[in-house]
């Protein structure tokens, strides 16, 4: 209302969206549902792995030349990162003022501590935080190989093998894969009330659903160190 009275103008509707807390809900759980649909591509390229060298290497040269000859060599890539990044973005953006409302808004804590539905629910603060520092030393793992002290330029099939060969790789993976599960356990069944798809009738199939999910996606992207640790992949 006083930026109307300043500037003489009304807030536009995309603003005043934003400003509400619907609107930061609704860019939280569409942002967290473009997330999900890159975990599950992302999960099964990399499954990749299991077929050999030649096909992980094979897939790894075809996204850096997806969308030829319509797009230019890493077009489609770096669209897709951008994408991707607008997301992280906007879901962490979201998040953050979201949760700076509820505290404003419950100013004097609670004499008892109430216990929430789930350890999922309890832990997405620090779970969101643990998948965000996982992302900066995943990209400096396998993207830029900074941290890679084994990193051969344009093999990625044999530079996943070395992260996976040292004890600090398997447990940084692990545990930011075991955060993703829990994350998503809990974002995909907020996404579906908040988007209008979940009611009294369909909670019990979409929990199942979430449950899937996360189940599926730790699953997959573990199996690829677990193969390392083994041997079954080397």
């Amino acid at each position: 209302m006083a930026l109307a009275t300043r500037t003489g103008r009304r807030p536009s509707i995309t603003r005043t969206l934003w400003d509400s807390t619907v609107g930061k809900k609704t860019v939280m759980a569409v942002s967290g549902l473009i997330m999900l649909a890159y975990l599950v591509v992302h999960m099964l390229g990399n499954l990749k792995i299991f077929f050999g060298p030649e096909d992980f290497n094979g897939y790894a040269h075809w996204l850096r030349h997806m969308g030829e000859p319509f797009l230019h060599s890493h077009w489609g890539l770096w669209i897709a990162r951008v994408v991707l990044l607008a997301a992280v973005v906007a879901h962490a953006v979201s998040a953050y003022q979201l949760s700076r409302r509820d505290i404003k808004a419950r100013p004097v804590k609670y004499a008892h501590k109430r216990r929430r539905a789930s350890y999922a629910t309890r832990t997405m603060r620090w779970g969101g935080i643990i998948v965000g520092l996982f992302i900066v030393w995943h990209l400096l793992d396998l993207t830029t190989l900074t941290v890679n002290e084994r990193a051969w330029e344009g093999h990625p099939y044999e530079n996943v093998l070395a992260t996976f060969s040292t004890w600090y790789g398997n447990t940084i993976y692990i545990v930011a894969m075991a955060a993703i599960g829990l994350h998503v356990r809990h974002g995909f069944w907020s996404a579906a009330q908040t988007l209008g798809a979940g009611n009294a009738r369909r909670d019990k199939a979409l929990k199942a659903v979430a449950d899937a999910l996360a189940l599926i996606l730790f699953a997959g992207f573990v199996s690829v160190p677990v193969a390392v640790m083994t041997g079954i992949v080397s």
